[in-house]
């Protein structure tokens, strides 16, 4: 891997991150108010499913699929 790769996606990660919050602020805060009220489990399921989606998606793209 090349490092030039991975702060490429760590960019592109914080475009998509900072997307919701600069075009609709006052939807990003009640879905951000709505995920505190998830229990630890819920986030940890959410978590994994984001994980193995982000994998599978990984392999696809670079061609193992």
């Amino acid at each position: 891997m090349i490092w030039s790769d991975l702060f490429a996606a760590f960019a592109l990660y914080l475009v998509f991150e900072g997307l919701m919050p600069f075009v609709s602020p006052a939807s990003w805060r009640k879905s951000m108010l709505m995920v505190l009220q998830f229990r630890d489990g819920q986030l940890r399921l959410i978590g994994l499913i984001s994980v193995v989606a982000g994998l599978v998606l990984l392999l696809y793209v670079r061609g193992g699929g």
